[in-house]
């Protein structure tokens, strides 16, 4: 792979989209670079995590310069973790609420009160959502949680098929560190988190951000969690009720809008029959869509991922996908 030319990129804007409990949660803002008569479509970027971990910085950058570039404003988002807050209380509602706050003013006021982003003005109609893996899953969830859904929605290995056998399994591969009770007192502070966003080393591999006051007490949580097959244990305590609240699989249908998904031929944390399942359903209920493969890579590939490799010439075939959602949606009249 190349080294990356975009490791330094910074957001033109950070700022709040929501405030639960006093805490505002924010967005970084990525403007366009790209000169154009119309208005900005926007792209709501989801990291990934397990839920449980992760922040807005370890979003690819490379993909984000490819979509400025393109002439989208990007929203690289925060939202709360789990488990101090289910995922559909948490994640999913704050997901659908940043939706609603591009769709509906919010952006638009912060671009017209910033020095860096007054020039720029959003194409509120136009707004679409990607994420990988949890992200994923959140970037999907849109399409049945929010009043407006997205112009279209890009997953990048996301998680869906809950009602597998599959979630329940423990992960013998994992160290067996990660398989080994935790301390009583850890897990009761990481479930007494009720509005972090920002916490623990991502699955891609990037650093825990350091102002997060206790990251190796989460990512010991969320290893566990993961090695142990707990995960949808620790994300909706629920299960195994209701996960048609909470389930891609099981929510498609007919309104749901144009959606694309990105796998990895060799991913053993979310296999791809379970993305195959997903736009089998689609397809069934009508809806556009289109599975891209990337041959021999295994999950979390795009945190790795550099521009100039073929693996990144491969996954930008998603991006392209929603490029012509979006010349589809000039052309109605």
């Amino acid at each position: 792979m190349t080294s990356s030319n975009n490791k330094d990129m910074r957001p033109a804007l950070r700022a709040p989209y929501k405030t639960v409990d006093g805490v505002e949660i924010p967005t970084d803002i990525y403007l366009p670079t790209k000169v154009s008569q119309r208005d900005a479509p926007v792209l709501i970027m989801i990291h990934g995590g397990a839920f449980m971990l992760g922040h807005a910085g370890i979003n690819n950058r490379d993909q984000i310069a490819d979509c400025v570039e393109r002439g989208w404003i990007v929203l690289s988002i925060e939202h709360r973790l789990c488990p101090g807050v289910n995922v559909l209380e948490g994640p999913m509602e704050d997901v659908k609420d940043v939706l609603g706050w591009a769709q509906n003013g919010g952006l638009a006021e912060v671009l017209k009160e910033s020095e860096n982003g007054k020039s720029v003005r959003a194409d509120e109609g136009r707004v679409m959502v990607m994420g990988t893996s949890s992200g994923g899953h959140l970037a999907l969830s849109t399409a049945w949680t929010s009043s407006t859904p997205p112009l279209a929605i890009l997953d990048f290995y996301g998680a869906k098929s809950f009602s597998s056998p599959f979630w329940t399994q423990p992960i013998p591969e994992m160290p067996a560190a990660f398989h080994a009770p935790l301390p009583a007192s850890d897990v009761a502070a990481v479930h007494a988190e009720k509005t972090v966003f920002i916490g623990g080393t991502s699955l891609e591999g990037q650093p825990a951000d350091p102002t997060h006051p206790n990251p190796q007490q989460r990512q010991a949580f969320a290893m566990h969690a993961i090695a142990t097959g707990k995960v949808l244990n620790s994300i909706w305590p629920r299960y195994p009720a209701d996960l048609q609240l909470i389930d891609p699989v099981l929510k498609v249908s007919s309104s749901w809008p144009p959606t694309a998904i990105v796998h990895g031929t060799a991913d053993q944390t979310i296999p791809i029959a379970m993305s195959k399942e997903l736009e089998k359903r689609l397809r069934e209920a009508g809806v556009k869509t289109s599975l891209f493969e990337v041959q021999g890579e295994p999950h979390t590939f795009a945190g790795k991922m550099t521009k100039g490799s073929a693996t990144w010439d491969s996954q930008r075939r998603g991006f392209d996908w929603l490029e012509e959602r979006l010349e589809e949606s000039y052309a109605v009249k």
